[in-house]
């Protein structure tokens, strides 16, 4: 209640101080506000968003402006006098910059390069000529290094002079004069070690390392693993070339969260938030998925033909139809869940596919009877309580049990195994997205049914 409170304050703080139109009262209300505050406030009066980002000091005008939403970015850059954008595009990190010009057009781009002083353009630069989705393009240039032949007091006094512009100061770099990375050692260890003592006799060799060309991904994977809130990037040769730091990472993991997402949901991945999306581009990032699932599901009817007779001697089958279906694609649909973010979190990998198949299996065997003795008990029950099913209850009541225990087994076994497959041919595993497993069970698991009904009602009912 008191946060309530304290953001309707703030919001009337706010009214009231840019009705005052008074430039300096509104630049101090702003420069004393924390910075999500000011996020804030800019998400909830649109209208003001270019004032507020203009009345800010520089510097914190680019620490609100990376964390803002990629509409809202846009929108600013848009109305922003040219002079203001070009200090505000110069102040920005390299990396938060690199990471909002990959979004833009190739000729906005060009033009917003143009706003950058020279060294600022080499690095935007350079960041951008790395691929799309790779290591290189979140790094940046803004670390603090050191030599293996510096003292402790060399290294401190080095850290006094430059780690003000660093991104981070965590972790120390140490090179050789090639700019190659040697090691990387914690701050803590030179602020307790004695001032006179070498950087190579506090060198243990043991540093972990991403490549430019890296896979964002496989960067997360390694943050994961070893607990870093930096990690240096190096070239091919094990030059360095910048560091990729632990926020970055975040909204990388964010981002791959989302478009997992969307796509175990049956749609193309979307760029930006869904209400900034134009209704044609949400259209079509829907509809691809809807023709492909709509043209599958033909199938089923191809499978329901084939055994039309069938279906008219033992008209009961057809009640069932639903409810077999549904037990495997849902089955599928569990399986491919777990496995596909099982990989996204580097739990299992390709090669576990027969561990994975074993688990699976016995899962799906244990979950198919569980759910078979049901469906023989509903038959069981619908003939003594409600006279249904005729003198043939039992065997019909064995046929659906069996049948059911035969699809789910079989939907659990696409469903864990098709993501792995996706995945060993260099496809995305969340694109075996749950309505697709689900389509595909349908199908086969018609065949599985009518097949099983035929063999055990064969000469009796048929």
């Amino acid at each position: 209640m008191s946060a309530e409170i304290e953001a309707i304050s703030l919001q009337e703080q706010f009214e009231e101080t840019i009705i005052s139109e008074d430039k300096l009262k509104i630049q101090d209300f702003l420069n004393h506000q924390n910075i999500s505050d000011v996020a804030e406030l800019i998400y909830d009066n649109e209208e003001f968003e270019t004032q507020i980002i203009a009345h800010l000091s520089i510097h914190r005008a680019a620490s609100v402006f990376k964390i803002l939403e990629l509409p809202e970015q846009k929108r600013i850059i848009k109305n922003l006098p040219p002079f203001t954008t070009a200090e505000l595009l110069n102040e920005l990190p390299p990396d938060d910059r690199t990471a909002f010009f990959e979004e833009l057009p190739s000729n906005a781009v060009r033009e917003l390069v143009k706003t950058l002083n020279p060294d600022e353009r080499k690095v935007t630069l350079s960041l951008l000529g790395y691929p799309e989705n790779s290591v290189g393009r979140l790094m940046t240039p803004d670390y603090v290094y050191v030599y293996e032949h510096d003292t402790v007091a060399d290294v401190l006094n080095t850290i006094r002079k430059y780690a003000k512009s660093s991104e981070t100061i965590d972790v120390i770099y140490v090179i050789n004069d090639k700019g190659e990375l040697l090691d990387d050692i914690r701050i803590k260890d030179f602020i307790l070690a004695a001032p006179d003592k070498k950087v190579d006799e506090m060198m243990d060799g043991r540093f972990i390392t991403l490549h430019a060309e890296d896979d964002q991904e496989m960067a997360s994977e390694a943050f994961k693993m070893n607990n870093r809130v930096a990690l240096p990037v190096v070239s091919k040769s094990n030059k360095l070339l910048g560091i990729v730091t632990i926020d970055d990472i975040l909204w990388v993991a964010e981002e791959e969260y989302t478009e997992d997402i969307q796509k175990i949901g049956g749609t193309e991945a979307l760029d930006e938030p869904y209400l900034d999306v134009p209704l044609l581009k949400l259209y079509r990032k829907r509809i691809i998925w809807l023709l492909i699932l709509f043209v599958g599901e033909t199938l089923t009817i191809a499978a329901m033909s084939s055994f039309q007779k069938t279906l008219e001697q033992v008209l009961v089958l057809s009640t069932f139809i639903p409810l077999i279906i549904s037990s495997g694609g849902n089955s599928g649909s569990q399986a491919a869940t777990l496995i596909i973010q099982a990989l996204a979190l580097g739990e299992i990998t390709i090669a576990d596919w027969w561990r994975i198949a074993r688990r699976e299996i016995i899962s799906g065997i244990l979950m198919g009877v569980t759910l078979g003795i049901l469906g023989y008990f509903i038959i069981y029950s619908g003939h003594h309580f409600f006279n249904l099913f005729g003198e043939h209850y039992i065997r019909i009541g064995f046929a659906i049990g069996i049948a059911v225990v035969g699809v789910v087994l079989w939907g659990t076994i696409m469903g864990s195994m098709l993501p792995l497959l996706l995945k060993r041919l260099g496809a995305d595993p969340a694109t075996s997205s749950t309505p697709f497993i689900a389509t595909l069970v349908d199908v086969t698991g018609l065949l599985i049914y009518f097949s099983v009904a035929y063999l055990m009602l064969r000469g009796v009912l048929l």
